[in-house]
């Protein structure tokens, strides 16, 4: 379920609040994560181009990303993250908080 990597992945918070969390990973070779569960939506760009490793704790697959490229999942993701290219790579993850103040849908609008 978890990736044997003696490096974990380094999170930088740039923002946290009621409303989003915006962190930005950086990743040595072969740096995981570790076993984690997102409680909220989320949207990934990848910085630096590069090979993920995701292990979902049913299958294991690698996928290749490139530089700007972006995805995004629901909540309730379980999966450990791993760098599975021989060199360093980044990306910043967005978990929506509160998608309806975000986007302007809270009571009265």
């Amino acid at each position: 379920m978890a990736f044997q990597s003696t490096t974990p992945a380094v999170p930088h918070i740039q923002r946290d609040d009621d409303v989003l969390r915006i962190t930005r990973w950086d990743f040595a070779p072969g740096a995981a994560t570790g076993w984690h569960e997102h409680a909220w939506p989320y949207f990934v760009t990848m910085l630096v181009a590069g090979k993920l490793r995701i292990d979902d704790g049913v299958t294991e697959r690698d996928v290749d990303l490139f530089a700007g490229e972006a995805y995004v999942r629901e909540a309730g993701v379980k999966h450990d993250v791993q760098n599975a290219s021989a060199h360093a790579i980044s990306f910043v993850e967005i978990e929506i908080k509160r998608p309806a103040i975000l986007f302007g849908q809270a009571a009265g609008h």
